[in-house]
């Protein structure tokens, strides 16, 4: 399928989440935004659209849909509130990587429950002093007579309270070298709204400047204890929690540059609505060549992050390597939502600044798309490295 055009059912299925999205996000999302309250009428309604399960195949109870038209509905979720898509994305990630590299009884027991939301999942990788540094986790699970008891302290756990399931990573030998060989990821089962025995969740969670409506917390173990079979992966799992969470982020990245495509697509809409309406010098804004600019630039951005993003879901989906792809597009789309968050600020003038506009909760909600799911630094030096690795002289 080319970027450039949708299927039958894609079309379909994006109109649908657009529609609600019209009529139930956008005239409702800076309110809750405001209140920094979680939005649990929008994520009933997105249960009901079995959204939880788009990528989980029918097998499981999920839609069974590709990686490409999971994308097209984050960008639509995203043009409403970009928290939505990221109340998705842990049971997303976690899906992923439990049927890629979970055990024939973790998808059976898991897959389904994710699929119709009767469990949320987080994903917990970041701790106090490594975010981009995985290697330097300090977080260990250490082997006991009845399993494993894990110590250490996580970071920035998005779902991190009212997830049913945490995917966690941890060491498992800290003596190892290269570090990342003795790394071993942990499914993590826990009542949601609650603190089982040696896991403290501080609530309420970290205070952001966006990306509001939805908890981030931290996650402290204390001598938790964990069942051997919580291992992703079973036994074949230890030690391979570096791949395994590094295939999780790459899928995410695909979320992240969706929302990105979705900030930059509300910005663009609202910028062009408000110049056709705005009259200065005796005409709408929208005539005059300075704004005509931006609204190119904005435009232009908005598209060629659409188009990344959808080739690199595409090319994820078909099992390709596409570390370069997403890196690309999560790079790309990340710095377009913050660039046409900017210019439609400037664009409403005084307006783009007061809490009464739209325009203000963009700019707020941007930076951390080019943070999240590894920084935009990063993903320069994976770009780079990659292009390197394909033209070797």
């Amino acid at each position: 399928m080319s970027a450039l055009a949708l299927t039958i059912e894609q079309e379909e299925i994006v109109a649908a989440v657009a529609e609600f999205v019209d009529r139930d996000v956008i005239p409702h999302a800076s309110e809750l935004e405001h209140r920094d309250e979680f939005p649990t009428s929008m994520v009933e309604t997105m249960i009901g659209m079995g959204l939880f399960g788009t990528t989980i195949p029918e097998e499981y109870g999920g839609l069974g849909l590709g990686l490409d038209t999971y994308a097209l509905i984050i960008v639509e979720l995203s043009r409403g509130w970009t928290t939505l898509p990221g109340i998705l994305n842990g049971s997303f990630i976690a899906a992923w990587m439990i049927r890629n590299h979970g055990t024939d009884e973790q998808k059976e027991r898991f897959l389904p429950k994710l699929a119709s939301c009767e469990i949320r999942a987080s994903f917990s990788m970041t701790e106090p002093h490594a975010g981009s540094d995985v290697q330097s986790i300090r977080a260990t699970a250490e082997r006991t007579a009845d399993g494993y008891a894990i110590n250490g302290q996580k970071m920035w756990v998005t779902n991190g309270w009212r997830s049913g399931i945490i995917m966690l990573l941890t060491k498992t030998d800290p003596t190892t070298d290269p570090p990342h060989k003795g790394m071993t990821g942990f499914i993590i089962e826990k009542e949601p709204e609650t603190e089982p025995p040696g896991l403290t969740i501080p609530m309420p969670g970290l205070k952001k400047l966006g990306y509001k409506g939805v908890e981030s917390t931290e996650l402290v173990f204390d001598n938790f204890q964990a069942p051997a079979e919580w291992i992703l992966g079973g036994e074949a799992g230890i030690g391979s929690g570096f791949q395994y969470f590094m295939s999780g982020i790459e899928v995410g990245r695909v979320n992240v540059a969706a929302r990105g495509v979705g900030v930059a697509k509300a910005a663009l809409d609202d910028s062009l609505r408000y110049v056709q309406e705005r009259e200065a010098f005796g005409k709408k804004i929208g005539h005059h060549q300075a704004v005509q600019l931006m609204l190119a630039k904005m435009a232009t951005r908005a598209e060629a992050a659409r188009l990344l993003t959808v080739q690199a879901a595409q090319r994820k989906a078909s099992g390709e390597r596409a570390d370069l792809e997403a890196g690309m597009a999560k790079y790309f789309a990340t710095e377009a939502a913050q660039e046409n968050a900017l210019d439609a600020m400037r664009i409403h003038g005084g307006y783009g600044y007061s809490l009464e506009y739209r325009p203000e909760r963009y700019y707020r909600d941007a930076p951390l798309l080019m943070i999240g799911e590894g920084s935009n630094e990063i993903q320069q030096l994976i770009i780079a490295r990659r292009l390197l690795e394909q033209h070797r002289i």
